[in-house]
């Protein structure tokens, strides 16, 4: 589908196709999954620690901390997984010791709708979302008319109409906060237009609109160059508090000699380096 299909003006109805609570640092869907240090279903012995996570970055930041583990007595395996469901499926079942790949609002949203009774164990990391050039480069003056491709999804929108707020491109309507629609936009003075866009396809979008809204993972996934955004949410945002990225446990386990060690290497120097070095801005150490 186009880009054309996909554009409406923000003054039109809203419509949001995606999760309420859709995922800010995982990429991907369907439901596979592979081990990256070691194979086996089962979280089993007292020196393993087996852990669920989606391929980048949670997966590349738990194996930059395996020696750390190692130095605590524990071995590593990591098992990646593509989508959003069966890691906490396998927790819940026993499979792992933890998973890493979501933050708080979907752990707390897949509770209630699945009846479990998965805890954070700690928060780890934010993935920002960034404000990218597309045919246009300077957001401070934007062109009248302007498509800025944005998530579908409703949680991701609303972060993207936050950070174009914080630019002074649009005004939302006081209070909107993380819940904010196309229809809480009370001031749009250079008329522009959202793209709605699933949000692992807006990279995609960027060459066709003026400017694109994209989740830290996927403009990672896409290659893009996360130095050059001309804008993204910050560490002290609504956003970065909300959406850190988490350790997730089974409850009554949060305080185990296993999620202690993890949580020991995921907040540790080590892990800190690794995140800054590696990515540049485009994930964030919230500890």
């Amino acid at each position: 589908m186009s880009i054309k299909q996909h554009l409406k003006p923000i003054a039109g109805v809203f419509a949001s196709a995606g999760l309420a609570l859709s995922l800010v640092a995982c990429g991907g869907s369907g439901q596979a999954a592979s081990s990256s240090n070691g194979s086996g279903s089962n979280a089993s012995s007292d020196n393993v620690i087996t852990v669920g996570a989606s391929p980048s970055p949670h997966a590349e930041i738990l194996n930059a901390v395996a020696d750390e583990l190692k130095a605590d007595g524990y071995e590593l395996k990591v098992v990646e997984y593509n989508d959003y469901v069966q890691p906490n499926v396998a927790l819940s079942d026993g499979s792992l010791d933890a998973n890493y790949f979501q933050h708080k609002p979907y752990l707390d949203n897949y509770n209630q709708e699945d009846g479990t009774d998965l805890a954070s164990a700690a928060a780890i990391h934010f993935e920002p979302m960034g404000l990218y050039a597309g045919k246009s480069s300077d957001i401070k003056n934007v062109p009248d008319g302007a498509k800025i491709a944005v998530p579908s999804d409703a949680t991701n929108e609303a972060r993207a109409l936050l950070l174009l707020q914080d630019q002074g491109v649009i005004k939302l309507k006081d209070g909107a906060g993380l819940e904010a629609t196309a229809n809480d936009i009370a001031e749009n003075p250079h008329n522009i237009q959202l793209v709605e866009v699933e949000a692992a396809a807006v990279p995609r979008s960027l060459q066709d609109a003026d400017f694109a809204v994209i989740n830290g993972n996927y403009a990672l996934s896409a290659g893009l160059d996360t130095s050059k955004t001309l804008a993204s949410e910050g560490a002290d945002s609504e956003a970065a508090q909300t959406y850190a990225n988490i350790v997730a446990v089974r409850k009554g386990e949060e305080d185990s000699p296993k999620t202690k060690a993890l949580v020991k290497a995921l907040t540790s120097d080590t892990a800190k380096k690794f995140i800054e070095d590696q990515y540049k801005g485009s994930v964030i150490p919230v500890f």
